[in-house]
């Protein structure tokens, strides 16, 4: 099989934040260097993991102006476009296309209540408004639907997803996928949002992983990427139970939002290893305390993370 143009390790980029809690695009350029040195395949900007909910269009636009402009083309840079419904997703996706980036990740609508129909109408509105590829991304503790095998296999058939980043967590679902796509002859470019499973999801059949966890250790990732690709699972297998000890720093909050305990603690980590000046989350995200911070080092350090 030809490999795919995206495959191996995309994180999904964190937008980091001053102190004074302004867009830090020195940050981002330093973070995004990061991350090329690490030897990533791609980068994922404007995601979850990005605090895309929380930024502004103009937000949006610098971020992607930044990015391009840093990354000067050595990877493949995909955006996320998420908005409620197809008409406010093809105005991201216009904002996208003008930065000159290479594909988007759309969801299915939120916040209205789309019947099975309509999340496939919505796709294919997408498509006829844009030449770049699309990969749906299935997100449903966010959106509210699960994209089935059936939709997503109907929609490759007719040309309309060019891929699939898979963050259900459905394990069952995601290999169903994969089944169904060799079973079509691979139309679709899989990715697992999985950081803690990726070596299993590789093993099944992904091209690719887009790990949070990434940002802070993407050379692991792409030395369990490679591993893979060789078919060493022991050492695949052995890469993925270190990043799961590293990945113990996204616990370390309680009472807190999803936001704070797991974006909290990338760029808590990110700032211990010197990429960013601070970790400062999009308000009104809850600060982590100076405690749970203290653990998060720890972990970090336990786990020897290296910066060129």
């Amino acid at each position: 099989m030809t490999v795919p143009r995206f495959h191996g390790v995309i994180p999904p980029v964190v937008t980091p934040r001053t102190s004074e809690g302004d867009v830090d695009l020195p940050a981002l350029g330093t973070l995004i260097e990061h991350l090329l040195d690490g030897g990533v395949q791609g980068l994922f900007m404007l995601g979850s993991s990005g605090e895309v909910a929380f930024l502004t269009d103009t937000e949006r636009k610098a971020i992607l102006a930044e990015a391009v402009r840093v990354t000067a083309g050595r990877v493949p840079i995909m955006v996320g476009v998420n908005d409620m419904t197809a008409s406010r997703v093809i105005e991201q996706i216009r904002i996208a296309e003008d930065a000159g980036v290479d594909a988007v990740l759309a969801t299915a609508p939120f916040y209205a209540l789309p019947s099975a129909r309509e999340i496939e109408q919505h796709f294919y509105l997408l498509a006829a408004a844009t030449t770049l590829p699309i990969f749906a991304y299935d997100v449903p503790v966010r959106v509210h639907n699960k994209l089935t095998t059936d939709l997503i296999m109907r929609l490759a058939r007719d040309g309309v997803l060019a891929g699939v980043k898979d963050s259900s967590g459905d394990d069952v679902s995601f290999r169903r996928l994969v089944n169904a796509n060799r079973a079509a002859g691979e139309p679709l470019v899989l990715l697992t949002g999985h950081e803690v499973v990726a070596d299993g999801a590789l093993f099944w059949g992904a091209h690719g992983i887009v790990p949070g966890l990434g940002n802070v250790d993407p050379r692991r990732y792409v030395e369990m990427f490679d591993a893979a690709q060789r078919g060493d699972w022991n050492i695949a297998r052995a890469l993925q139970d270190e990043l799961c000890a590293l990945f113990e720093i996204v616990f370390q909050a309680q009472g807190v939002s999803g936001e704070a305990a797991g974006l909290g603690a990338f760029k808590i980590a990110l700032a211990r290893i010197g990429v960013i000046n601070s970790a400062r989350m999009s308000a009104p995200i809850d600060q982590l305390t100076d405690e749970t911070i203290q653990r998060i080092q720890h972990i970090v350090d336990r786990a020897g993370v290296l910066v060129k």
